[in-house]
């Protein structure tokens, strides 16, 4: 963690948390996770306890960026059911507490594992990992979104049809150069997408290794975390990118297994995991599967070039997001080389 850059008014903020949280005592200290490139994160120590509080960030925003709002209404939603979650706390929606909206969770005691080779993790339990990923992505779709109040969550329609749409404005918003890949993509993927009849489901929207927390001494995912880009829709969105991420290179802002011996490593090679999901889910063998690869590298793209911009505004949560936001073109590129193989 760093010391934060962006001041706490932390007598104001115990004030208002005592008020707010039952069994939350002042004084409190507060220091800022050192991930993340979208809503900053704190960790919150008092005397007696440890609390995570997630807020927007300062400055400008992109519309409907930053939703801090309805991330803790899925915890909320989520909290007890089979997908693990952080006990949420508390929305606070007046910005002249801490100058943005932020909510307040529990603090969960567990790992974060950041490179997907699990360098950490024994090679005979490396499998494990990736399968307990993947049993908790298929029981976050398999999630009654009426039964848990989300019915209203997302639009209905074509999912992929209206993500092409929401990123590429997001993407015009920020874009600081041309990209030949992305106007490639841009053309391309409308003009793909295959019929969505998938009915719909809560999707994560950034589903990959280190946002999830496994527990302290077992393979299993303790808790789910960032659920800000999380809304319905088709749930091969959060597989492909889970698996697209596996794609990058090792040496990428968000290290990949290109060029890995996964054999070596133990882990489960895309096919197997893919069949997995589909197993678990009962779902038939996936078609079109490299148009959805393909919409994740441009998605990732879009989000690229979001960080890069607000780290040209100064606003960026995080000190690397002029390096995370580099990675724009490259993702682009990488997409198209995968279009070209189906053309």
């Amino acid at each position: 963690m760093t010391q934060d850059a962006q001041h706490l008014d932390l007598s104001r903020l115990a004030q208002y948390l005592q008020d707010h949280v039952p069994g939350f005592e002042g004084p409190v200290n507060a220091e800022k996770f050192s991930g993340g490139q979208s809503n900053p994160t704190f960790l919150l120590q008092t005397p007696t306890a440890r609390y995570v509080l997630r807020r927007q960030p300062p400055g400008e925003l992109l519309k409907s960026a930053h939703a801090v709002d309805r991330e803790f209404r899925v915890l909320c939603a989520l909290h007890g059911t089979a997908v693990p979650v952080a006990k949420p706390y508390h929305l606070c929606e007046d910005r002249d507490v801490i100058g943005s909206m932020f909510y307040v969770m529990r603090f969960e005691e567990g790992r974060i594992f950041w490179n997907p080779t699990l360098g950490e993790v024994p090679q005979a339990d490396r499998a494990a990992c990736y399968d307990a990923m993947v049993r908790t992505m298929a029981a976050l779709h398999d999630v009654d979104v009426a039964a848990v109040g989300l019915a209203d969550y997302g639009k209905p329609g074509n999912y992929f049809e209206r993500q092409i749409g929401v990123w590429t404005k997001q993407y015009r918003l920020a874009e600081t150069q041309r990209i030949d890949a992305m106007e490639t993509l841009i053309a391309w993927l409308p003009a793909s997408c295959p019929a969505d009849t998938s009915a719909p489901a809560l999707v994560h929207g950034d589903f990959r290794l280190d946002n999830m927390m496994f527990d302290p001494h077992e393979y299993r995912v303790k808790a789910v975390l960032d659920w800000e880009l999380s809304t319905l829709g088709n749930p091969l969105a959060d597989l492909a990118y889970f698996c697209m991420c596996l794609r990058l290179q090792s040496s990428s802002h968000i290290p990949g297994l290109a060029g890995q011996n996964r054999k070596a490593l133990g882990i489960p090679e895309e096919a197997e995991m893919v069949a997995r999901y589909c197993e678990l889910r009962g779902l038939p063998p996936i078609e079109n599967w490299l148009f959805y690869l393909a919409f994740s590298f441009f998605r990732l793209a879009a989000i690229a070039q979001g960080v890069k911009k607000r780290a040209l505004n100064g606003n960026a949560s995080n000190t690397q997001a002029g390096k995370a936001g580099d990675m724009a073109g490259l993702l682009a590129e990488q997409a198209v080389r995968l279009i070209n193989t189906c053309r």
